[in-house]
């Protein structure tokens, strides 16, 4: 409940070279267009969860550059994935750029646990450098188009668990078998 560290799911890439700065930006933003899952809020209203996809345009980017010297790096990376992500009002998403030199970044993606599992971050690491080798020679991105979205594997996964209020459904029994599995602990 609320935000909290427990659901951080950061990585760290070292670029060596120069980097640019601008491209990883716009390569983000591709990103996050691309993936409905990266631009979407959880919000709560009358005790009900819900999410809302935000169009690729009017999703804020949480994208910053910061200089940090090589001696205080590793500070300011756990600092920078020690920050909550607040899941009503933000993305599941933050990035930060650090600079150490000219020739030497870290960049530090952070994500809540709702939006990847350790299975997606390849794919979207992927999409990620796809999309920043795309922006240094000054276009956007090709990306084939994705055959499903989060929101339809979320659409699938509810036809087959059923109602969790319907005893009978799948979702109400595993509920029930997990609340008694973990009851007293």
């Amino acid at each position: 409940r609320g935000p909290g560290t427990a659901y951080n799911v950061p990585f760290a890439v070292r670029l060596d070279g120069p980097v640019d700065a601008r491209a990883v930006r716009a390569a983000v933003e591709d990103l996050v267009a691309r993936h409905e899952v990266l631009r979407t809020v959880f919000a709560e209203a009358d005790g009900e969860p819900y999410q809302r996809i935000l169009a690729p345009g009017e999703a804020e980017v949480p994208f910053t550059v910061r200089e940090a010297a090589p001696e205080a790096l590793a500070d300011a990376v756990e600092a920078t994935i020690a920050e909550p992500l607040g899941l009503e009002d933000e993305l599941p998403l933050r990035v930060t750029l650090f600079g150490t030199s000219d020739d030497e970044h870290v960049l530090v993606v952070l994500l809540h646990h709702i939006a990847t599992d350790e299975w997606s971050t390849g794919p979207l690491l992927t999409d990620l450098d796809t999309a920043y080798t795309a922006r240094l020679a000054g276009r956007a991105p090709a990306f084939p188009a994705l055959p499903v979205q989060y929101a339809d594997y979320a659409l699938w996964q509810r036809a087959l668990l059923g109602d969790a209020a319907d005893a009978s459904s799948l979702a109400a029994r595993q509920s029930a078998f997990w609340r008694d599995a973990l009851a007293g602990l």
